[in-house]
């Protein structure tokens, strides 16, 4: 992702939300919903 997303990996859930999260060695942290638009 770019911005202050960089770094992080999302998932669409639809047209409006997203999951998005860091992947490490020990698996996905900083795991959160958000309003993409």
């Amino acid at each position: 992702l770019k911005r202050d997303r960089a770094g992080q990996h999302s998932i669409c859930i639809n047209g409006q939300w997203r999951i998005c999260f860091r992947w490490t060695a020990a698996g996905a942290e900083d795991v959160e919903i958000v309003d993409y638009h």
